[in-house]
């Protein structure tokens, strides 16, 4: 075999190997997309067939997670910085869009654009003070801010509905996206936006500012010393991880046909947390994996919990077992302590021999070159 086939193969080994996974992306959101159309059922995973719309709402809610959790990668795993407010920005979105609805005549898209628009420049003041320190006090200031929104929304009533929620006004809303009937039209809506937040957190981790932002992360004295201004990139990222959670928060409201002050709970932003820990933090695929994984745990545990199976069992794992935060916290502990990289660390494990392989043919094809 000549030189020049050898470079040739090695040219398109290298670029099989960058373009994999986002073929695997594009393979899986079609598959995605064709599942309200098919007949699959699982049992104890899913409650019931594929198309039918409980389902869809369980996998719908799914892949919000995994968007929310995403936009949380954004802030914390490309530029380092440990949000406990992030869940605010969700209940932004999510009672933003439900109070616009509610009090104004503004179609659908109208209101989503001045929710957004709204949920970005609070983002901006509030994340320019947030940034104002760092570390710890950075997370301590957010969690304040969530707290703050979180009393606005319960002591509130008249406004938020306080603690019994926001109920989704549907006036103004196109009737494709209103109704049990009609989950499915949601269920692709939320897959859209699942791929749209993907892209726009992998457009943000290739560009400088993303490069710039993981060099914060890893040693910000140095990039001052380069001369760049680290505020501005850490602003930019929490501004656009902030914006995406917004986003995701007003299709949790055309979902759940509401809003609960849950939203803006501490322990939301903290289960965001864990969501992101458990797929491998700095992982955007990592992210997307723990948002289904957790969110389906989540849902059908208190099934498990309360089936036969687990309530014949003696009752030393009987009452443990029938708690399903128990089992969540044992799976995550499991996860932290056995795969401190997550699920996508697992997933790198097991085609490190490939990678290894590849890399090898990249540096010979190099030193050929």
């Amino acid at each position: 075999m000549t030189n020049t086939q050898e470079k040739g193969r090695g040219m398109r080994a290298i670029m099989g190997s960058r373009f994999t996974p986002w073929i695997v992306g594009v393979v899986l959101v079609a598959v995605f997309a064709v599942l309200p159309l098919l007949n699959i059922s699982i049992p104890g995973l899913f409650p019931g067939p594929t198309y039918m719309p409980g389902t869809l709402q369980l996998l719908a809610l799914c892949l919000l997670y995994a968007a929310l959790a995403l936009s949380y990668h954004l802030i914390f795993g490309v530029a380092g910085l440990l949000s406990f407010g992030h869940a605010l920005w969700f209940a932004v979105g999510a009672y933003g869009l439900g109070i616009v609805l509610r009090d104004t005549d503004l179609p659908l898209a109208v209101a989503v654009v001045l929710t957004l628009a709204g949920g970005i420049v609070a983002a901006a003041v509030l994340g320019a003070i947030s940034l104002r320190v760092t570390g710890i006090s950075f997370a301590m200031v957010t969690l304040a801010f969530a707290q703050a929104g979180s009393v606005l929304i319960r002591r509130n009533p008249q406004l938020t509905g306080g603690e019994e929620g926001l109920s989704l006004a549907t006036e103004n809303v196109p009737e494709m996206l209103v109704g049990v009937l009609n989950t499915r039209n949601l269920y692709w809506v939320a897959l859209a936006l699942l791929v749209l937040v993907f892209l726009v957190v992998a457009w943000f981790e290739r560009s400088r500012a993303g490069h710039v932002a993981a060099a914060v992360r890893e040693n910000e004295l140095r990039v001052r010393v380069l001369g760049t201004r680290p505020f501005v990139v850490k602003h930019l990222a929490l501004v656009v991880g902030s914006a995406l959670a917004v986003l995701v928060g007003m299709l949790y409201l055309l979902l759940q046909s509401g809003a609960t002050p849950r939203a803006t709970s501490a322990d939301f932003t903290l289960t965001i947390l864990v969501i992101v820990v458990l797929g491998g933090v700095g992982s955007r695929w990592g992210a997307v994996v723990g948002g289904v994984v957790y969110t389906l745990l989540d849902q059908r545990l208190t099934a498990l919990a309360s089936s036969d199976a687990i309530q014949g069992l003696p009752e030393v794992l009987r009452i443990p077992l029938s708690e399903p935060l128990f089992i969540l916290g044992t799976l995550f502990i499991l996860v932290v302590l056995f795969l401190p990289g997550g699920l996508a660390g697992l997933a790198r494990r097991a085609t490190a021999p490939r990678r290894q392989s590849r890399t090898a043919e990249r540096d010979v094809l190099e030193e050929t070159v």
